[in-house]
């Protein structure tokens, strides 16, 4: 399959990267709107054909599948091109800026009878796999209580200064992954209540959230994240788990220690491997890319929904913007309103 990647920053050379190592898939066209940067990512990965309109690139089409890199606000116009051009699309999360936009993404993919899949990496973490791995087998029971946790005080924003600009940050960046892991192991929620608070005074946006969600299945998570937290040693990127299910408890610790309790003890050591292209600590999220990647091209092989599909993360996106409303009403906020 040839794929082309529009938008080549900071974290776009970690997909770059992860495509290079697919077997079945090869970039063969590169879109972006910074020289400087197209040039770049042209050089380092050996892709001769480079854009600065995408709309010029789909014409000249040749190509089965696209990979959009950039920010939310281009997402909708970039996805109904991909599918006007009749090709697979794999999109950088937050997938759309609001439910409406999403709702229309997807449907321009279903319509074009094209897959498309949201790169919603947190949850492909082999750290992540190998707890819902336990949990899917019905090891610890039927869950009743999940705390999914992500607390550092790591610079996100050096890399990534648009981060600091926005006047949405933390649950619109970070929590949205946390908020899909609570959903794999939990399922989809019927109501969220969230607060906020803004520690660091150099951002626009929120850095600290806790949100309490209530699963139709039955169970109630904790989803709380934080970028103002010091501690030491410092764990990012890590996602801390602890589920209590009717049979056990299992808990995925700082330094990816798995524990589960159930009939005896069981104690593991889940740290994901560091590719030869990544570094510690990026090691755990750059791995998570090229395992959806490689899920991505698994399922248009076999002609399946991938896990993460459009239309899955709709539900995740609508957590976001209830704990959006939550937060700014004090008040608990049900799935259904949205």
């Amino acid at each position: 399959m040839k794929g082309a990647l529009i938008g080549c920053g900071f974290f776009a050379q970690n997909q770059l990267h992860a495509w290079r190592d697919i077997e079945g898939a090869e970039i063969v066209a590169l879109c972006d709107r910074d020289e400087q940067r197209l040039v770049q990512s042209a050089t380092d990965f050996n892709i001769a054909r480079t854009y600065f309109d995408a709309e010029a690139m789909f014409k000249d089409a040749g190509f089965d599948f696209v990979d959009i890199a950039t920010t939310a606000p281009s997402h909708r116009t970039l996805v109904e091109m991909a599918a006007r051009a009749g090709v697979h699309i794999i999109c950088q999360k937050p997938f759309a800026e609001n439910l409406d936009d999403a709702r229309a993404m997807v449907s321009a993919a279903a319509e074009a009878q094209r897959t498309m899949m949201v790169h919603e990496n947190f949850r492909w973490q082999s750290p992540i796999r190998a707890a819902l791995s336990i949990v899917r087998s019905g090891r610890i029971g039927t869950p009743f209580f999940g705390r999914f946790s992500f607390r550092s005080g790591y610079d996100v924003f050096t890399g990534q200064p648009y981060l600091a600009e926005g006047k949405r940050f933390i649950i619109e960046d970070l929590g949205i992954h946390i908020l899909d892991i609570a959903r794999a192991f939990l399922g989809n929620a019927e109501r969220i209540t969230a607060t906020t608070k803004r520690i660091n005074p150099k951002i626009r946006g929120e850095d600290v959230a806790t949100m309490l969600l209530s699963h139709i299945a039955g169970a109630t998570s904790v989803v709380d994240c934080s970028y103002a937290t010091r501690r030491m040693p410092e764990t990012f990127p890590q996602t801390l788990l602890e589920i209590d299910g009717t049979e056990g408890t299992l808990r995925l610790d700082a330094g990816y220690r798995l524990t589960v309790q159930s009939d005896g003890e069981d104690v593991q050591d889940v740290s994901p491997p560091v590719l030869p292209w990544a570094e510690k600590p990026w090691h755990n999220i750059q791995e998570s890319v090229l395992t959806i990647q490689q899920h991505f091209t698994d399922c248009i092989a076999a002609g399946r929904e991938p896990e993460t599909s459009g239309s899955d993360n709709l539900q995740t996106l609508a957590l976001v913007e209830a704990a959006y409303l939550s937060a700014a009403e004090g008040r608990t906020v049900t799935l259904d309103e949205l």
